[in-house]
């Protein structure tokens, strides 16, 4: 386990776009928020913040989103350039912003947060299928990578927080594991996650490195919420 509160990457050109500043004063927000909510739950870890909102969604709204999953669902894909055989090999896809149900939903989880809509991605829908996993990786960008500063830098810029629910319990295996915590969370139907993909000081931890463990048996589907700094393009 590291033995720094939190792990950072080694410091790069501050812009609009990856501003510790603005993104240290997203994460006293956002924390004081879940801090002061009576159903969310402090994962404790002195290297990264973590929460949990049990019974989140409603039997309804997992099952509805499953079934979106189902109809649209695709191999998952790597940036290009930092693909790797076997690496992520679940089924995923963008539900459409437009549905009245993932809209509520939506804000829904912004309301938690107290995060922008505008600032977060398209809530995507993963499907994990027995052997199928996303190993070890970051939510947050590599600002080393060419995807950076040729896709992500300006749409919207580095990510602050993820925001993941589980919609079934798979019999065995598909737990969110995070190495560097050695701790991992176990699937629950309904159940909020969230993380800061930032340190305290507004960089990105090193620490919530994570990965989505092998299904064993059964099925384990998801969606995922990414905020960004600035307004995400995607939308518009």
């Amino acid at each position: 386990m590291s033995t720094s509160p939190y792990t950072a990457l080694p410091k790069t050109k501050v812009t609009r776009n990856n501003s510790p500043k603005r993104l240290a004063e997203i994460t006293r927000s956002v924390t004081d928020k879940l801090n002061a909510h009576p159903h969310v739950q402090w994962l404790e870890s002195p290297h990264a913040q973590l929460f949990v909102h049990q019974n989140f969604l409603s039997d309804a709204d997992c099952q509805l989103l499953i079934d979106m999953i189902d109809q649209e669902a695709v191999p998952s894909s790597l940036y290009k350039g930092t693909e790797r055989e076997g690496y992520r090999t679940s089924y995923s896809c963008n539900v459409s912003i437009t549905d009245k149900d993932i809209q509520r939903i939506e804000e829904q989880i912004c309301a938690l947060m107290g995060l922008e809509n505008s600032h977060s991605e398209v809530l995507q829908g993963q499907r994990y299928e027995v052997g199928q996993e996303f190993k070890d990786h970051h939510d947050f960008f590599h600002e080393s990578e060419d995807y950076w500063t040729k896709n992500e830098a300006n749409n919207g810029g580095q990510r602050s927080w993820t925001a993941m629910a589980y919609l079934n319990e798979p019999e065995q295996g598909g737990a969110t594991a995070f190495p560097q915590l050695e701790y991992q969370v176990e699937p629950r139907k309904g159940m909020l996650l969230m993380w800061n993909n930032m340190g305290l000081d507004g960089r990105p931890n090193l620490n919530t490195l994570h990965a989505g463990a092998p299904v064993i048996k059964g099925t384990k589907y998801i969606i995922t919420k990414w905020f960004r700094l600035n307004r995400w393009k995607g939308r518009w």
